[in-house]
């Protein structure tokens, strides 16, 4: 679908919510939305910049390749859609370099989905591992870790989260370097689970996430998209996994594996990263490890 066609789509996704709430208020005396209210949303769909083609990030370092199934928004637009619209709180993607959204639903939609963009410059990801990781075993002690992290959520008056298993089994292309799985995640209090699906793309210097917020029932979809997005994100000349020169460059502190833990193990031993988890219409957080402080916050159902 194309851009134009796109914002047409929000652009009646808008009409058609304006028409729904004047409807209920018509109903309902003590409620309603005014003509600067419907300004108000008109002005921000047009205040999103949606971008297609080639997009460069990372000073250069990162080109992603948008075509008309995707759009990206820079990190300042995904801020106005991860606050003003659904109702995070200020400054839930400043770590983001940008967000990928499906061209053929818009974020008004309860249907709709994305995928977080970030960067960690840990160093070289060595993948020598790769091939002997069982994964069997790794999904057994995330299921540890996650019930330990768990356990400090309600110490800090939040909901359980669980671990229920592989979404999708971990997959490492060792020949264009990118990895991707997907866990079901279960929240306390939330019926539906959560699907957190996440492609990483190792670079020379570090490794560039994609984290997609979306639920369980969406599965399917997001497995469709996948391929498309691992094709969309490459690191250019000079920042590519292969340029990695042992002189001069940094070498992470973990491997394959624990890019799939979802923490970092460093020489020490010890622990020293973040449990990801991103949910769609529920909880959004980063879930503390080895005692580091975890913020929690909700989207807006």
């Amino acid at each position: 679908m194309k851009l134009t066609v796109f914002l047409k789509k929000i652009s009646c996704v808008c009409c058609l919510l304006l028409l729904s709430v004047t409807a209920m208020a018509q109903q309902e005396s003590d409620s309603g939305i005014t003509q600067e209210q419907q300004q108000e949303m008109q002005r921000f769909v047009d205040s999103i910049n949606w971008q297609q083609g080639e997009i460069k990030l990372l000073d250069g370092a990162v080109t992603l390749n948008v075509g008309s199934e995707f759009y990206y928004l820079s990190p300042a637009d995904a801020e106005k859609i991860l606050v003003e619209l659904w109702g995070n709180i200020p400054g839930a993607g400043s770590q983001s370099v940008g967000m990928i959204f499906p061209s053929d639903v818009s974020p008004y939609e309860q249907d709709s989905w994305a995928s977080i963009i970030q960067y960690e410059e840990d160093g070289y990801v060595s993948d020598e591992d790769a091939a002997d990781i069982n994964y069997d075993e790794l999904l057994g002690t995330m299921q540890d870790d996650t019930r330990e992290s768990s356990k400090r959520r309600t110490e800090r008056g939040y909901g359980t989260v669980e671990l229920i298993g592989w979404a999708s089994r971990p997959y490492y292309d060792s020949v264009n370097k990118k990895l991707h799985w997907a866990k079901e995640m279960r929240f306390d209090g939330s019926e539906a689970h959560t699907l957190n699906y996440n492609i990483r793309v190792l670079g020379r210097k570090g490794v560039l996430v994609l984290n997609f917020i979306a639920g369980m029932d969406q599965l399917d979809q997001i497995n469709g998209s996948v391929d498309k997005v691992l094709r969309m994100a490459e690191f250019n000349q000079g920042d590519r996994y292969q340029d990695f020169d042992p002189d001069i460059d940094e070498i992470a502190a973990y491997g394959i594996g624990a890019l799939v833990a979802g923490k970092v193990i460093a020489k020490t031993g010890l622990l020293a990263g973040l449990f990801i988890l991103l949910k769609k219409f529920g909880i959004i957080g980063l879930v503390a490890l080895a005692g580091l402080f975890g913020k929690f916050f909700k989207k807006k159902k």
